[in-house]
């Protein structure tokens, strides 16, 4: 073989440097996965710093959450702590939709994940703006547990934050969906 360019079955050239077009980050939408675990990671630092007894913050979540944290209840302290293990599993998630799939993992097993996840975030996230809409427009009340202070930081921070990991998620599972589509259409 002359040239040193031509790909081994490794995904190496013969010059030992990786084949670009073999490496998953070389593949278009991969920017979705990132950010979707950076999204994840951030979030489960936040949990993290509520349930090791941090304050900033806690007020704009709403009266029932901010009570429970601030009194510093063993129950909702283990609550954080349980949001901030799942969101640690939401950004490993989003990490294989970028990745090589783990052997022992079915990619069907992952794709249900990855489209469960994007689901359940996109929902929340559209179910709490609709909500906040309606109590801004006049057409509900504002929840006790929430407060009228809350308000603001749930349809200028919250809201957005939940939807933009919905829709991170939503593209990831998108590109992983595509990318198992085509390896499957080359193997079969």
């Amino acid at each position: 073989m002359t040239g040193g360019t031509a790909p081994s079955t490794d995904g190496r050239r013969d010059d030992g440097t990786a084949d670009p077009a073999r490496r998953s980050d070389a593949r278009p939408g991969v920017w979705a996965g990132y950010g979707a675990c950076l999204w994840a990671l951030l979030f489960a630092a936040l949990s993290v710093y509520w349930a090791a007894g941090g304050r900033v913050g806690a007020g704009t979540i709403g009266a029932a959450v901010e009570g429970p944290a601030l009194a510093r209840e063993p129950a909702f302290v283990a609550l954080l702590w349980a949001t901030a293990v799942l969101k640690l599993i939401a950004a490993a998630l989003a990490l294989a939709l970028v990745r090589e799939r783990p052997r022992w993992m079915p990619r069907w097993m992952l794709l249900l994940a990855g489209w469960g996840t994007a689901a359940l975030l996109s929902l929340y996230g559209a179910a709490n703006l609709a909500q906040h809409l309606l109590i801004v427009t006049g057409v509900v009340e504002v929840p006790a547990g929430l407060g009228a202070a809350a308000l603001p930081w749930h349809l200028l921070l919250w809201d957005p934050v939940w939807l933009t990991g919905g829709a991170l998620f939503s593209l990831a599972a998108i590109r992983y969906s595509f990318v198992a589509i085509n390896r499957s259409s080359r193997n079969g």
